[in-house]
């Protein structure tokens, strides 16, 4: 009994220093004071740019080198070739992508024809003119219905695919015969980069993996810090001396030499402690000039890091995740609320800014996202999710020609043979 009246009595002394204004024991005020001496700040609310800067300043882009390879292992597309006049060619049809809000696939360009798949992951080979050559589906009744979505890469006369159902194999492309097919611990969530016999992908868990291209088998693989929830970004990897370059969902940027596996740097673009920001972080694709890397995301980042170190060279407020646009000497990327960036790229000095959606209503406005960008002749294409392309004239930054290409999402522009290409929810739409 008096041992039971002691634990009351100190029960009570404690519940009264506890609720007590002055007691130091939860006192609010103290608490508060010393908070605030060691507060730091972790997340910080994006503040985006929201007027011109040099609207009127005439650039001259006329002279830049065209790229004349789109598919290369740096994601450097560089200015294109397209002497069209937006009249539609061809379509290449599939069966309708479903409950999607982004359209973040690329068609396998071939020199007579393309491929592509559909809603239930059947590989489709289309002739120039549209035919279906073969259309091959190496998928389970059950994984159909998880709808595939496969990323694919051609090396010699083998289509490599990885999906996010956890298969990957290859293919023979002239028949559509499967070679191999194998199964992964985790969906892949990435794109393709081959270099010799091996090809790399990321998966859900932030992990790169390292295949043999003959028979699948593993080489290495290397883990980066997972993220408390799935990413909904496709990740990136660009391939530059003999170093394979990825980004994961944490904003973690990665160099691993790719015949050993071993990590050369590591580069952590973002924080990875709290939950909102790695559920909302939006990165671009990763680009490269063979000396820097340039990359960008919606939480007010704009990257240029050097290749060979990981150093960062200089970084900007911009909010984009389209894939920054690399010319000569500079750097063009669209904010996610349509505004035009032209960079400096030695210098990341931003020297003019352009407001693409200036003469939209605010609900317009509202609504309207970006897709994808690329840069043709002196012009910059914009594609938007609400199914519009625009042309913007780079020397004065104005709108020169809109036109709808669908009722729904769809894809950043590609131009392939002097061909702009894309992509809707069922079909490939080809204009010459």
């Amino acid at each position: 009994m008096n041992k039971i009246i002691f634990l009351f009595f100190v029960f009570n002394v404690i519940v009264g220093c506890s609720f007590n204004d002055k007691s130091k024991i939860w006192n609010k005020e103290d608490t508060k004071t010393k908070d605030n001496k060691n507060l730091k700040v972790v997340f910080k609310e994006t503040k985006e740019i929201l007027k011109e800067l040099n609207p009127s300043l005439k650039l001259n882009f006329t002279n830049l080198n065209l790229n004349k390879d789109i598919s290369d292992n740096l994601n450097h597309t560089g200015i294109l070739n397209y002497s069209g006049n937006l009249k539609e060619k061809k379509s290449f049809n599939f069966s309708n992508f479903k409950d999607i809000n982004q359209l973040n696939y690329k068609p396998l360009f071939l020199k007579d024809g393309l491929i592509f798949f559909d809603n239930k992951g059947s590989i489709i080979r289309f002739s120039e003119n549209g035919d279906v050559i073969w259309k091959k589906n190496y998928y389970s009744k059950s994984e159909k219905k998880l709808n595939p979505k496969l990323a694919m890469a051609l090396k010699g006369d083998r289509l490599i695919v990885v999906d996010n159902v956890s298969k990957f194999y290859t293919i023979n492309v002239k028949s559509g015969e499967l070679i191999w097919s194998k199964r992964n611990t985790h969906p892949f969530n990435s794109e393709i980069k081959t270099i010799y016999n091996k090809f790399f992908a990321v998966d859900y868990k932030n992990v790169l993996r390292c295949f043999k291209i003959d028979d699948g088998k593993e080489c290495w693989k290397v883990r980066t810090d997972e993220s408390f929830t799935v990413s909904n970004i496709k990740f990136s990897l660009i391939i530059s001396k003999d170093v394979i370059i990825f980004s994961n969902s944490v904003g973690d940027l990665t160099a691993v030499d790719i015949s050993t596996g071993l990590i050369i740097w590591q580069l952590p673009t973002h924080s990875s402690a709290i939950l909102k920001e790695t559920f909302t972080l939006k990165t671009s694709k990763i680009v490269s000039d063979n000396k820097d890397i340039f990359f960008s995301n919606n939480k007010n980042q704009f990257y240029s890091i050097d290749l060979d170190n990981g150093i960062s060279n200089w970084k900007n407020e911009i909010n984009s995740n389209l894939t920054p646009i690399i010319t000569n000497e500079f750097i063009l990327t669209v904010s996610q609320n349509g505004f035009l960036f032209t960079i400096e790229k030695e210098t990341g000095n931003i020297i003019k800014i352009n407001n693409l959606y200036k003469n939209l209503s605010n609900k317009e406005k509202e609504k309207l996202v970006p897709v994808g960008i690329i840069i043709v002749n002196n012009f910059l294409y914009l594609t938007n999710n609400n199914g519009s392309l625009m042309i913007v004239n780079l020397k004065s930054g104005n709108i020169v020609k809109e036109k709808k290409i669908s009722r729904d999402i769809i894809s950043e522009p590609f131009i392939h043979n002097d061909h702009l290409f894309i992509i809707s929810k069922n079909s490939i739409k080809r204009f010459y």
